[in-house]
Parts: C-alpha cells; structure tokens; sequence
C-alpha cells in the first residue's frame, strides 16, 4: 500500500457519493445547460445582430462563457469543508488520524470534481456545442495546453478557497468571507464578463490577481490567443499563485492551531 492509497480512498468515496444522488446530478447538468442558454441569450442581445463587437466575434464570447460555466461546474471546491469541521469540533479526530488533512481535503474535492467532469461538463459542453456556435481550437496541440492550463486554474481556485478557510479559525462564520470571495471569482475571473470587455486599465489590474488564472487563460490558450511564450508565462503565473496561495494558507494553519479549542467530550 502506498502512503497515497488513503487518498485516492477518500478521493473514491467523494466521487461515489455524488452518484448517489441521481436528482441531484441531473438537475446540475440542467442547471449548467440553463446559465449557458442565458448567457448566450444575453450576449446575443447586446450583440444585437453584429458578428463582432471591437474585433470580439460572438463565436469568441459563446466559448468562453461555454467553457468558462463548464470548467466553473466541475471546478467543485467545498469551502466550509475545515470551517464546519471547526464548529462542530471534528476537527480534533480529523487531526488525528494518520493522514494530511490537506491532502483529505484536496481528495475530497478531487473526487467531486472528477465526478463533475464526467457528468455535468461533457454532457452541458456537448449540448451546447449541438445549439450554439463555439470555436473550435486554434490547434489540436492547443486541446492539451488548455486541459493543463485548466488544470492549474483549479489549482489556483482550490487554493483561494484553502487560504480563506483558514480565517475560520479566528472567525465564526465565514459565509460572508465566502461570498466575497465568490464575487470576485465570477466577476474577474472572466467567466461572468469576458475580459476582452474590460477597460485597459482595468485588465492590467486584474493581471496581478490570481482571478484571471482560473477561466481566462485557459479559454484563451484554446482560442490560440496566445504564443508560445505567453503560454509558457501563463503557466508559470498560474503556478506562482498556487504557491503564493498554498502558502498563506499554511502558515494561517500553523497559527490557527495555536487558537483553537474544542469543548465537548
């Protein structure tokens, strides 16, 4: 047995879960079809007809909302998965067993996200590719550098959420943390408003967040927006941030231990 085993273990009974809910799954897979539909009703609205918009063609907007929504359906992240454990103080048999409770919970969202991938983005992305017009890849080489791109950006995501559950440590409730947070994934991530639409200053800004890492690079690798280089600077920003990230939220865990206090028995 490798020192791995428990967590492809916890990663299996994450991803075998989420099948036990039938409705639940189908009524995702709707609820992604129905915000790409939206979305596009929108955009095709405001487009009003034209075929492009500043050298933004409609087609373009189509995939990077289709991919954007997608991505952001099996980019599942639990982000009260350390603070309800602190609540109800399972934290203190979490933290003893033999295992990393950060690698439990990245596992735990692992499995999520594999289960995602497989039933909620294939079947809205091929859906949607049968009714609305999106792009197909620069490149077949730019499928692969997409997939990793994409691959990093929830690492990004998953480290956003794994520094700010740290603050549950010293907060009660940290659903208004979350919701923040949220906002500012949807909002500069490009997945709600492709950044092409943002005024210039404004895109400069968002370049020294982590945000645009998550949907935007990877949407437009695919798109074959960019070169070589840029790609290559793309993912060394996107790895940046996932050590940036990870490693707040280390050291928010080494001080949050020293507060914590589980009353009960």
């Amino acid at each position: 047995m490798t020192k791995f085993s428990p967590y492809f273990a916890f990663a299996r009974k994450s991803f075998l879960g989420r099948s036990a809910y039938r409705f639940d799954h189908f009524m995702g897979i709707l609820n992604t079809i129905l915000r790409i539909f939206i979305f596009w009703e929108i955009y095709q609205a405001l487009y009003g007809g034209r075929a492009e918009v500043d050298g933004i063609t409609i087609t373009m907007v189509a995939t990077n909302f289709i991919l954007s929504l997608g991505l952001g359906a099996v980019f599942y992240v639990n982000d009260y998965y350390l603070p309800d454990r602190i609540q109800n103080g399972s934290i203190a048999t979490e933290l003893l067993l033999p295992v990393n409770i950060h690698g439990r919970m990245l596992a735990d969202n692992l499995g999520n996200a594999l289960f995602q991938l497989l039933f909620h983005f294939i079947p809205a992305v091929a859906v949607s590719v049968v009714f609305i017009r999106i792009a197909a890849p620069a490149e077949l080489s730019m499928v692969f550098l997409f997939l990793l791109s994409a691959l990093l950006g929830y690492g990004v995501l998953w480290t956003i959420s794994f520094a700010a559950q740290m603050l549950s440590f010293w907060l009660i409730n940290v659903w208004s943390v979350m919701t923040i947070k949220d906002v500012f994934v949807n909002v500069l991530s490009g997945a709600m408003i492709p950044l092409w639409f943002m005024p210039d200053w404004m895109q400069e800004i968002i370049r020294f967040t982590p945000f645009s890492s998550i949907y935007f690079t990877p949407v437009q690798i695919y798109l074959g927006q960019l070169s070589l280089m840029e790609i290559l600077r793309g993912f060394l920003i996107q790895t940046l941030w996932i050590v940036i990230l990870f490693s707040v939220g280390l050291l928010l865990w080494k001080k949050g231990q020293k507060k914590l206090v589980v009353q009960g028995g």
